[in-house]
């Protein structure tokens, strides 16, 4: 019933940028937070940024001041833009969103994941 689809991912080099974005479609009352996690082969997934529906943000320390996490609640979008890539941002990244299809409820929604790979 609640899709989140990402685009954005891609190869690129060390140093440089990428856009993700990520969109909810579906039976949407509304959205609370939205997210963006990342699994790298043979790690835990992490939590990269998150976004309240306020406009609160929180980073992963690695990611500080090198991405920026926002969203556009008009068009139930996040984006997670990425500067100053380094290899070890190469990942699987999913957005997450905790979506209400009626008030004072939430379910959680995850992508399908894409795949950054920054290579060095």
């Amino acid at each position: 019933q609640v899709q989140l689809v990402e685009s954005g991912g891609g190869l690129v080099q060390a140093g440089g940028s990428l856009r993700l974005s990520c969109t909810a479609s579906g039976r949407i009352f509304s959205i609370n937070a939205m997210a963006w996690y990342r699994r790298a082969p043979g790690n835990q997934r992490e939590l990269v940024a998150s976004v309240s529906n306020g406009g609160s943000t929180k980073y992963a320390d690695s990611v500080k001041g090198r991405f920026t996490i926002s969203r556009d609640n008009a068009k139930n979008t996040v984006y997670l833009q990425m500067n100053s890539l380094k290899p070890e941002d190469t990942a699987v990244y999913y957005c997450y969103a905790a979506v209400s299809p009626q008030p004072a409820t939430y379910d959680d929604y995850w992508g399908q994941g894409t795949q950054v790979t920054v290579s060095s």
